[in-house]
């Protein structure tokens, strides 16, 4: 058994690629290795600024050998037939033999293929595996005709200590590799992994972005500690770090004191977006007027002049940020609003000035279901919403919408709730976003999102397939968190079809269309949310598909009854029992041409378990009736699980199917009884088991 070694050496790959590619050169050289049938025993990708590198271990040094079987045609066939299966197989026809089967007597061959030595096989399959390598941008270099994400500079191909001939454009395969850019730039030639993985080291190249990651942020947390603080948490920015440099140096620089009165989002998003440095915090939780950067250069003066250059790059970022500060408080946030008539939301949704509108008038269909909201403070948030949108702060940093509106609101003088629902409108942005929990930051949000989601499906944009370009499921799942974490009792097909009625001559769609299919589109996003918290999407389709239900609290309160009396004993068989009923019923109906449908003659009923069965039924449907009106599901799935014991007597002593006719169709409708007593609670024929 052998190693293989590759690595991919080029110009600075961008961070956000390397992950990915790496992946995806594993698989693809693996995915070979299996298809020319060569096992291994492990495999490993990693990724630097500069190099992909994959080492794959236990590939053994020549293909098995296989034997194949290929059936040919019928001994009797048409001479040009049998020539034919002979020329496919480079054989002829003594080399074959005849074989009696069920169906006749067949020509067989059987071909030996002796396995070739892996080093023949390697360098088709790496070459192929290297051109495939799918980058979601590439470039040309130089007069070559190959595409690669950055110029390819040199490629190390070793396997069992041996060279595999390679070639990728101007670039051939070798045995050696080199170091850090600036630190240890000299060529060194490498044995195997291990050597090659130690000499990286040596020549400054910390190959594994585990280990760099893990580094950075020890580091970045012990100089943190020694000033008192802590470093504030952004897995993203020390991934997109981690994918920078290959021997990270961790320095800490200040930022001056004059800054600070700048909200510190702008500073934080500042120093992540464009510098890539980490925001620290002292222990209550404030910006604190230190950073860190992440440096790939181990400096002989410590650090410093990378420290004060770092400073200074920061010093003149900020001056443009606190000019924007500064600059956007001279206009208050209302004079703002009617600059939103100059950008268009959507061509055929007008302008963001109109849909601020549209919120507005949609609000009074929602405050009313929010305790606590109160209707003039909701028109006001929704008014301001946008406006941040015209500043220049937001112009530069497009992250911070909705924050900065809330600090110009505050400025302003404006309710502090009213602030607080600016910048939480656009919430919740995912399912791991915090979702808005004050009654007028829930409205103003409600608003905005809806009015999207009706627009949308009203000009026929809906989500097809995995497009969805306008984030319409994100704004459905938001749509629901809000609803459901909040408690409200909103009916949401009345709201779509109000927000449909103020896009007036905008739309020619149909308003009960629209709300159909959205709450349909709810449904479907309602199974992924409850997904992720354990439910099962089929007892979901069950409670909607009773139809005319819009009030997701009501359903979800619905849909945990039914799931937690089906974890039952009785739950579970009642439902055998109901699936044993309706089939039966559908097997009479389709053979009778007739449909079951009503109450049994109680006069009619001979058997004592007929008799238990139908008053059972008839208490039950009463029960669960009152038991529904009143929204107590667990009462009413209680009631269900009580007719597990007679219909299981019915079941077990009672023929359905009987010879007198009259009997038959009684019983049949005691069964249909017991689908319509379900039926008022779940379509039970859509829960699987």
């Amino acid at each position: 058994m052998q190693e293989l070694l590759l690595e991919l050496f080029s110009e600075e790959i961008p961070a956000r690629m390397q992950a990915r590619a790496a992946d995806d050169l594993k698989r693809l050289v693996t995915e070979g290795l299996k298809k020319a049938g060569l096992e291994f025993s492990d495999a490993k990708a990693f990724a630097t600024p500069r190099r992909l590198t994959l080492v794959i271990d236990g590939i053994p040094e020549k293909q098995a050998d296989v034997s194949e079987e290929k059936r040919g045609p019928r001994i009797d066939a048409p001479e040009q037939a049998i020539k034919g299966f002979l020329g496919s197989i480079g054989l002829t026809l003594d080399q074959v033999e005849k074989r009696e089967t069920p169906k006749g007597e067949f020509y067989f061959a059987v071909i030996e293929k002796k396995g070739q030595a892996t080093a023949d096989v390697l360098p088709g399959l790496l070459n192929a595996a290297i051109q495939a390598l799918p980058w979601a941008k590439s470039q040309r270099w130089g007069a070559h005709d190959v595409r690669w994400v950055r110029p390819l500079q040199g490629m190390l191909a070793l396997f069992g200590g041996a060279v595999v001939p390679l070639e990728f454009g101007p670039v051939s395969s070798g045995a050696a590799s080199c170091g850090h850019r600036f630190l240890a730039p000299d060529v060194f030639e490498v044995k195997d992994f291990a050597d090659y993985q130690a000499k990286l080291r040596d020549a400054y190249v910390i190959l594994d972005p585990t280990e760099r990651r893990a580094l950075i942020k020890e580091e970045s947390d012990k100089l943190a500690a020694g000033e008192g603080l802590s470093v504030q948490e952004d897995t993203a920015l020390l991934a997109e770090v981690t994918g920078l440099v290959e021997w990270p140096v961790v320095l800490m620089g200040q930022i001056d004191d004059e800054f600070m009165e700048v909200p510190p989002e702008v500073l934080t998003s500042s120093m992540a977006k464009h510098q890539k440095y980490f925001s620290l915090e002292d222990k209550d939780g404030k910006l604190a007027s230190r950073f860190i950067v992440v440096s790939n250069m181990v400096a002989s003066d410590g650090g410093d002049a990378i420290r004060a250059g770092n400073e200074r790059v920061l010093r003149a970022r900020l001056y443009d940020a606190k000019f924007f500060w500064d600059q956007d408080k001279k206009q208050n946030l209302l004079s703002r609003v009617p600059d939103l008539e100059d950008i268009v939301f959507h061509a055929k949704m007008g302008t963001l000035a109109a849909k601020v509108y549209r919120a507005e008038r949609l609000l009074k269909h929602i405050v009313p279901h929010i305790e606590g909201a109160v209707i003039e403070d909701a028109h006001r948030a929704n008014r301001l919403s946008k406006a941040d949108l015209t500043t220049g702060m937001v112009s530069e940093f497009p992250d911070l919408q909705g924050v900065m509106g809330r600090y110009y609101a505050l400025h302003d003088g404006e309710k502090p709730e009213v602030a607080d629902a600016i910048a939480e409108h656009y919430s919740p942005l995912g399912p791991s976003d915090t979702c808005p929990s004050k009654p007028l930051s829930v409205a103003v949000a409600l608003a905005d999102k809806i009015d999207t989601l009706v627009g949308f499906f009203a000009i026929d944009e809906k989500p097809t397939g995995s497009k969805d370009p306008f984030a319409l499921r994100r704004a459905a799942l938001s749509v629901i968190q809000l609803i459901v974490e909040n408690n409200l009792r909103l009916p949401l097909q009345d709201v779509f079809k109000a927000a449909h009625s103020y896009y007036e001559d905008l739309v020619s769609s149909e308003a009960n269309t629209v709300a159909d299919d959205l709450l349909n589109f709810f449904a479907d996003r309602l199974k992924v949310h409850l997904k992720d918290k354990g439910v099962r999407h089929d007892l979901v389709s069950a409670v909607f598909a009773l139809g005319g239900e819009d009030d997701l609290v009501r359903l979800l309160a619905r849909v945990e009854a039914l799931s937690n009396v089906l974890s039952t004993d009785d739950g579970a068989n009642l439902l055998t029992a109901y699936k044993r009923a309706a089939n039966i019923l559908r097997i009479e109906e389709k053979k009778d041409g007739t449909e079951y449908a009503g109450v049994a003659d109680s006069g009619a009923l001979e058997q004592d378990e007929e008799r238990a069965l139908f008053d059972g039924l008839t208490e039950a449907e009463d029960g669960i009736a009152a038991a529904l009106k009143g929204e107590d599901y667990e009462s009413a799935m209680k009631i269900l699980a009580n007719l597990r014991a007679p219909v299981d007597k019915f079941f077990d002593e009672v023929t359905v199917n009987c010879n007198d006719s009259d009997l038959r169709v009684n019983r049949l409708l005691l069964l249909s009884q017991i689908r319509s007593a379900l039926g008022g609670v779940a379509d039970f024929s859509l829960i699987e088991g």
